[in-house]
């Protein structure tokens, strides 16, 4: 069986798609990713799939999409739901059907950066080595095993993860 896990943010075009295919990728089929957003660009930012890229992340088919989509009757059923943005945590979610954990793991928006494109493409890779410590972390979990007390907790944690990188 495969856990189902869907990743929001308010744009849907860099932190929530790169956590798409990280854990796509390294959840080695135990896991099946999907992002999503509140008021989603409608396309993916150029730096988050060249971040991927150069990280030899597979992120084929990835789009822009609304959580609307996830909501719907004929949505696949979320087993976790994980905000990864300031915006999206705050803001009046749908209901899920069949009630999934959910818990928010905050990244700044690589988007957002500024400066130089040195400095923008060293947000994103930023952006993306927290994502992956945290991805790594949860793929680690006995979630078969874990109490919904202890699970939610360690989900709590893992959002609490800093990557203890000056900015």
């Amino acid at each position: 069986m495969a856990w189902n896990v869907l990743f929001l943010c308010t744009g849907n075009s860099a932190r929530s798609i790169m956590a798409e295919a990280l854990l796509n990728h390294r959840g080695a089929g135990r896991f099946r990713a999907f992002s999503a957003g509140s008021h989603p660009k409608g396309q993916v930012h150029p730096l988050a799939l060249e971040t991927l890229e150069h990280a030899h992340i597979p992120a084929e088919g990835s789009r822009s999409k609304s959580w609307d989509e996830f909501a719907a009757p004929d949505a696949p059923r979320m087993d976790f739901v994980f905000t990864v943005c300031g915006n999206a945590a705050n803001e009046v979610c749908p209901r899920w059907p069949g009630g999934p954990t959910t818990a928010h793991w905050g990244v700044d928006d690589p988007a957002a950066a500024g400066g130089s494109r040195e400095e923008q493409v060293h947000a994103f890779e930023r952006a993306m080595r927290e994502l992956d410590a945290r991805i790594t972390l949860f793929t680690r979990l006995p979630l078969d095993s874990l109490e919904k007390g202890a699970l939610q907790e360690s989900l709590a944690q893992i959002g609490q993860l800093a990557t203890n990188e000056p900015q």
